[in-house]
């Protein structure tokens, strides 16, 4: 749920998912609650009510995370005559929106080397657009006064192992030795870095999508609560969309920002599949603490392996860990009982120490985890159907914290049949290769995070599974 994450996918069959009543081993997760920090907050917003009767619409925007928002809020800023409904089936931001580390990305094709594999010949209009992208969603926070804590305080890369500094010439910005990158951050596992200054910006999830929501009313946006979309089809010139309540919304037009979960059309559903990310939050840091650690830059941070590590400050100085293991659950099953994981906090905990020995003793207060949608390009694709009445933006891969917006602009260019630079470029007229069904699924992943994590005890060395992939333009790596 990082900027970045999760191009590492892991495999877990069926039944073979923690029993909920099992707890962490670790000592400083004696007392974290299994739930999201940004979430629990006693100033969340009051539930909305559910749909209470059919309707009509221009607009239906179904999904209200970050891309079911920002979709709604730029239809109407572009002609607030039209009328927008958004039909969320929990509550706004409860999903990926709500629970993810907060890196708001410049970049649209999950970094420069994935991007520049794909579509080199796009890149410098792509690195432009992400570039353009990052700076629109500040512009948004300030003028609609979005209290979400954004901080344009860029990302810092770093290698702990020696084979991997030959890759941080991937990433972008100013290149840091052993010694200049612990003098940004100190950490006995660091040899070198990259830290790139102002392409990315931490945020708290959590607000950022309360605030889209509040801006959206301000415009005459409708968003109902409790409301679940469970069939679509085509009526008279536009397109009707039954409801968990028993009742239909009738719209003109119809955009899609489902992501994680499947998708009212059947043709896209094998283009992803959910993978569960884990995170933990520490308590606060003393003044000692947080002068330990020398974090003057409050960039945001992820490690160079394929099994990779993301963590950034908060506004009151707790540290959130997540990343590493990424879980796979056959049929591509989601449920709320997998949002808790205890080996895999475990894991993390032990990681935390390692990276950051200085801050033994510091306990963790919170525990959570959550499901990314993930496509075989690692970034978002874009498609139409029902003869351009319904579109839809997936894939995001842990990107959509920042790329949601760029690809509501899309769903709306498709939506308003126009040709703008975004709808013509190739990396938006290109579907990636699905992902097999059941078994090979399964499989494949699990291979695959075998395959990853052998790579990464072997000095980065590739096995025949990977090259394989690689020569297929899948570039599992992350």
């Amino acid at each position: 749920m990082s900027s970045r994450a999760s191009t590492r996918t892991s495999g877990q069959a069926a039944g073979q998912a923690s029993a909920p009543t099992e707890q962490p081993r670790h000592p400083a997760l004696a007392d974290a609650a299994p739930s999201v920090f940004w979430l629990d907050r006693p100033d969340r917003p009051a539930p909305r009510p559910p749909l209470d009767r059919s309707v009509d619409t221009d607009l239906l925007v179904v999904g209200g995370g970050y891309s079911g928002l920002w979709t709604a809020l730029l239809a109407k800023e572009t002609d607030p005559s039209r009328d927008v409904l958004v039909l969320e089936a929990g509550s706004v931001g409860w999903a990926a929106s709500g629970r993810n580390g907060g890196f708001c990305a410049a970049s649209l094709t999950h970094g420069e080397a994935n991007g520049r594999a794909r579509w080199p010949q796009e890149m410098d209009a792509l690195r432009r657009l992400g570039r353009e992208n990052l700076d629109g969603i500040e512009a948004t926070v300030q003028r609609y006064g979005i209290e979400c804590d954004f901080r344009r305080s860029g990302a810092l890369t770093v290698a702990t192992e020696p084979h991997q500094v030959e890759w941080l010439a991937d990433e972008p910005g100013e290149f840091l030795d052993r010694d200049a990158v612990r003098a940004q951050l100190d950490s006995p596992t660091y040899v070198a870095g990259v830290w790139d200054r102002d392409e990315t910006a931490m945020v708290d999830p959590a607000r950022l999508a309360w605030g889209l929501a509040r801006a959206a009313e301000s415009l005459g946006v409708r968003i109902v609560e409790g409301t679940r979309a469970t069939g679509l089809r085509r009526h008279g010139a536009g397109v009707e969309v039954s409801a968990s309540t028993g009742h239909v919304v009738r719209a003109d037009r119809v955009a899609l920002g489902t992501n994680a979960f499947p998708s009212l059309l059947r043709r896209v559903r094998l283009h992803t599949v959910p993978v569960y990310d884990y995170v933990l939050m520490t308590e606060p840091l003393s003044d000692a603490q947080l002068a330990s650690l020398g974090w003057a830059s409050r960039a945001g941070v992820g490690d160079m392996t394929n099994q990779f590590h993301y963590y950034r400050l908060t506004d009151d100085n707790r540290i959130l860990w997540g990343g590493y293991d990424a879980i796979y659950h056959y049929g591509r099953r989601l449920a709320p009982s997998l949002d808790q994981r205890p080996e895999t906090f475990d894991r993390l905990a032990g990681h935390f120490f390692e990276t950051f020995p200085q801050l033994e003793g510091l306990r963790f207060t919170h525990r959570w985890g959550g499901a990314i949608d993930t496509c075989t390009r690692f970034c978002a694709f874009y498609g139409e159907a029902l003869d351009g009445r319904v579109a839809y933006a997936l894939g995001y891969t842990g990107l959509g914290v920042g790329a949601t917006r760029f690809g509501a602009q899309v769903m709306l260019d498709l939506l308003d049949a126009r040709s703008t630079e975004r709808t013509r470029l190739q990396m938006v007229r290109e579907m990636p290769m699905p992902f097999p069904p059941e078994p090979l699924a399964w499989a494949g992943i699990e291979l695959t995070r075998w395959s990853l994590a052998r790579a990464d005890e072997r000095q980065g060395r590739r096995n025949l599974w990977l090259r394989a992939l690689d020569a297929a333009g899948l570039g599992f790596d992350s």
